[in-house]
């Protein structure tokens, strides 16, 4: 485990792991005019339940930095360094030492030091093979380059960026629907070739490489960043819009992977219904100077990850405007508008027309 950890540290490390607290060495931000550290702090949610049923805990780790490390990216930040928190009701040393390699990898490949953690046993709270994780992470960004919605203009292009899979969000769904079939998660799925445990693990995409590198390379022409996570596509876009603004997200312009299918089929539910939980294909936005679209789309696609423009920013009222436009959930009406979310006043998004087969066909 601290071999693995060992590999996220660059120079900036002090003192190795295993004191009560890391420490990262900051003289690299007196380059910086004036440096705003962000930060940011999440779980792993109702995944690792799916994880402890089949006794596979090596990609949970990479899920933690991605629901951590990926929401600093959102506001242009570069990623420092990262600490880690395991509770579990008795330590079984492989168990730690694997999901703290699934961090480390994680943190490795996102370019982020793993400073630190902790690993507490709560015998009674917690039975002997229950366990979460959580995690916080801190990035720093120029204060003249922070990304948000005050650099958002009409006409601006909204770039759609792949996901992997479901990611770490909504799995209190999935579990309802797999359980509701009958399935064991050590069944064969014939739909994904594996056993439905291994398809449902499908770690988080990490993002940060390629959305540094769309920012390195387009600069100012980004203009702002959703990671879409709890909330879905429209909730997590209208968070980074400004008030008076809005989009219609064309749902023709991509086909969600099998695994959103096969479980609103099994679940008796219309893909739209879950648009509220699941991600469906899109794990990140990136809304962009409306020329530089397809230059957007092409750096991300050098990192091996989809990308297409799915609408453009409106501004004003926006169709079918009324004042209580709802947040939207499992139980929304198709083509409902989301205004804002998570207490931020933004703009207004909404789904239209009908996703893709999956042989590219409307």
């Amino acid at each position: 485990m601290k071999t693995a950890v060992r590999r996220t540290h660059g120079p900036e490390v002090v003192g190795g792991v295993g004191g009560f607290a890391g420490l990262f060495d900051a003289s690299a931000l007196l380059g910086y005019t004036r440096p705003l550290l962000a930060s940011s702090t999440d779980g792993v949610g109702t995944k690792i339940a799916i994880a402890q049923a089949v006794d596979k805990h090596d990609t949970i780790g990479q899920d933690l930095v991605g629901m951590v490390v990926d929401d600093i990216v959102v506001v242009g930040a570069k990623p420092l360094f990262m600490t880690d928190y395991i509770a579990c009701g008795k330590v079984f040393p492989e168990r730690i030492a694997a999901i703290v390699r699934g961090i480390a990898e994680g943190c490795a490949a996102t370019g982020t030091a793993l400073v630190g953690g902790e690993t507490a046993e709560h015998p009674g709270l917690l039975g002997p093979n229950d366990y979460d994780v959580a995690g916080a992470a801190t990035g720093v960004v120029e204060a003249d380059r922070v990304l948000g919605a005050d650099r958002v203009q009409a006409g601006d292009a909204v770039i759609a960026i792949g996901s992997s899979g479901l990611h770490s969000n909504g799995y209190s769904l999935v579990r309802h629907i797999v359980a509701g079939a009958g399935i064991q998660y050590g069944d064969h799925a014939a739909d994904f070739g594996t056993t439905w445990g291994e398809a449902l693990l499908e770690p988080t995409r990490l993002y940060t490489t390629p959305v540094l590198a769309l920012i390195d390379t387009l600069g100012g022409d980004v203009h702002a960043l959703s990671h879409v996570t709890g909330g879905g596509i429209a909730a997590n876009l209208a968070r980074v819009l400004p008030p008076q603004t809005w989009v219609e997200v064309d749902r023709s312009t991509w086909s969600p992977a099998p695994v959103f299918r096969v479980l609103a089929d099994l679940g008796g539910l219309d893909l739209e219904a879950t648009e509220g939980t699941w991600n469906l294909g899109v794990g990140f936005l990136a809304v962009v100077a409306a020329d530089r679209a397809d230059a957007a789309a092409a750096v991300l696609r050098e990192h091996g990850i989809t990308a297409w423009q799915v609408g453009v920013v409106g501004d004003g009222t926006h169709p079918d405007s009324h004042a209580d436009s709802p947040r939207l959930d499992a139980s929304t009406p198709r083509d409902a508008w989301a205004q804002g979310a998570k207490g931020v006043d933004g703009g207004a998004v909404r789904l239209v027309s009908t996703y893709a087969t999956q042989d590219g066909a409307k």
